[in-house]
């Protein structure tokens, strides 16, 4: 399938007015389409100057270029099907004209004078999967080449500003880009090692590889406190059930993104983790009180923010004692008395998917105006860009829509733009590296968690066999190589069962003869398993089950403690 794009943004708030220059938007030419590669003239792709000064400063000048659609299409930030920002098949093609009226990517930032993309990719077990129908990630080099392409073709644009480019890079379920990258254990796998310095090592390396492959802004980490087990959609995306720990890691995370170069993005605002309901479905419903929102669900998101997030994401939901019947993305009390008055947040705001159905209660247009009167900075996905775009200049001319907010809201989005433009971009030879390997390691390390079995010595004596749920065959075929490494005698037929279980996996999945089972992802199902051991790991990624063969073999201990209670078991056996 083809690659979406997205983008997100992050910024001190920076009050600055600016003159409208009243120069007319000037649509690119569309190519016909007819070869199967569809091609543009590339933009110049010569690196422009490295902006000096002070980013408000630039910020401001750049405004003082831009007429009022240059505004409008700054707080734009749809995604686009290609992976090349210039050349592109007939089917990515297709799915362009259907957005935009365009071919290409670089066409559809030209034709809206765009202040970002959002890069994203489609897989079944995604739980945000229905809002991503396409994919254009495929490897490290070709998403520096896209991202390359694309600021070739924001520099064009009145202002000269950057394009922010987005991206939900969290690990575990929700992860974009997962060939060639160094991959981090899920969220909760960090919150059972409970070691900060650990987080923020990680997290810097995923930073450095993000910012290599041109990506500005990460939608990560999510902040949102976990409540019910039944929260699914959250689930191990979650730090755990803790606010005060999940504070601790949240802002670890920040402190690594931001010193590997990229904007961190905190969702889903003011907290997600408290309902069962999903908003990629329906509106889901928060019954917290105030009490219990300022105790349980706004900490993680207070000290990401005191760690330096530019970004906060704004959840659908309705969070009925601050203002029922309202998502929380279109409501004034919270993303404007909550978040800059309760939280003093003076970043960049930008809403959850505007195609998500919560948002599109309203047309395209009235939603955006709704939004951004609400205090979101950014609109994310848009359902119908033009739409959105002339909902914009129609309330800039009806008055439903204040030139100041706009200003304001774009002010922040390009003082983050120059902020982070000023941060030199590594090389892609960093994605991957063996330093970022040995960082993540020692966190996935740190992450394993016996709930039942033994503290020292081998988890499973004698030769094992692994066996595994419907659909996890790369999971076990790595664990098998991970086990013969550790030195561990694994037989295809005969051998101590050694079960995998994940994300989604249910009752049903599980093996009652097994000696072992082992979860990757949240832990809830090992109250159900009847083996003498159960181990979480949190993850299915190659270090995590690295680690868990270390434990197995009994060459290391598992000093993880689960972070959400598992009914019939401690946090951790050892």
């Amino acid at each position: 399938m083809k690659r979406i794009l997205r983008v997100a943004l992050v910024m001190p708030l920076v009050l600055a007015g600016a003159a409208c220059s009243g120069k007319k938007e000037t649509p690119a030419a569309v190519p016909s389409g007819a070869a199967d590669a569809v091609s543009t003239p590339a933009p110049s792709s010569a690196p422009s100057a490295t902006p000096t000064g002070d980013p408000a400063a630039l910020a401001a000048t750049a405004i003082a270029a831009m007429s009022d659609a240059d505004l409008a299409g700054q707080v734009l930030m749809p995604y686009a099907y290609g992976s090349d920002a210039t050349t592109v098949d007939k089917t990515s093609a297709a799915g362009n004209q259907n957005l935009a009226g365009v071919d290409t990517p670089a066409q559809m930032v030209a034709k809206f004078h765009l202040g970002g993309l959002i890069l994203v990719s489609f897989t079944a077990q995604d739980p945000t999967g229905s809002t991503n129908p396409a994919t254009n990630v495929e490897s490290p080099q070709q998403v520096r080449r896209l991202t390359d392409g694309l600021q070739a073709a924001a520099r064009q644009l009145p202002g000269g500003a950057p394009l922010m480019i987005g991206t939900d890079q969290e690990y575990g379920v929700v992860t974009r880009i997962t060939n060639g990258v160094t991959m981090l254990p899920s969220a909760m796998g960090a919150g059972a090692a409970a070691q900060s310095p650990l987080t923020e090592d990680a997290w810097r390396a995923a930073g450095e590889e993000l910012a290599a492959m041109g990506i500005t802004v990460d939608f990560a980490p999510v902040a949102d406190t976990l409540g019910p087990p039944a929260n699914t959609v959250i689930g191990s995306r979650s730090f755990g059930a803790d606010p005060a720990a999940n504070g601790g890691q949240v802002a670890a995370a920040v402190r690594g993104l931001r010193a590997g170069g990229v904007a961190a993005g905190l969702k889903h605002f003011p907290g997600h983790g408290h309902t069962s309901g999903d908003s990629h479905q329906g509106l889901p419903v928060i019954t917290q009180t105030t009490a219990q929102l300022a105790a349980q669900d706004l900490p993680p998101f207070q000290a990401g923010v005191a760690a330096g997030a530019g970004v906060v994401m704004s959840g659908h939901l309705d969070v009925q004692a601050v203002d029922k019947g309202v998502p929380a993305t279109f409501s004034h009390k919270i993303m404007t008395d909550v978040l800059r008055g309760s939280l003093k947040f003076t970043g960049v705001a930008i809403t959850d998917a505007m195609n998500m159905p919560p948002a599109m209660k309203w047309p395209a247009g009235e939603a955006a105006v709704r939004a951004l009167n609400a205090g979101n900075d950014m609109l994310l996905m848009p359902p119908d860009i033009t739409a959105a775009r002339d909902g914009i200049l129609a309330g800039l001319k009806s008055g439903s829509l204040k030139r100041e907010r706009l200003v304001e809201a774009v002010t922040r989005i390009l003082t983050l733009k120059f902020r982070t433009a000023q941060t030199p971009q590594p090389q892609i030879g960093t994605v991957g590296s063996d330093a970022h390997q040995q960082a993540v390691a020692a966190l996935d390390a740190a992450s394993i968690t016996v709930l039942k079995g033994p503290c020292a010595g081998p988890l499973v004596g004698g030769p094992v066999t692994v066996t595994a749920a419907d659909g996890r065959e790369v999971a076990r075929v790595t664990l098998v190589k991970a086990l013969q490494a550790a030195g561990v005698t694994v037989q295809a037929a005969g051998g101590k069962v050694v079960h995998l279980v994940g994300y989604g996996d249910s009752g049903a999945d599980l093996d009652p003869a097994a000696a072992a089972t082992v979860m990757m992802d949240t832990p809830y199902l090992l109250a159900s398993a009847k083996s003498p051991v159960l181990v979480a790991t949190y993850s299915s990624s190659k270090l995590s089950l690295t680690a868990l063969a270390a434990v197995i073999a009994g060459k290391a201990k598992a000093p993880g403690k689960s972070p959400v209670a598992v009914t019939g078991l401690p946090r951790t056996a050892c």
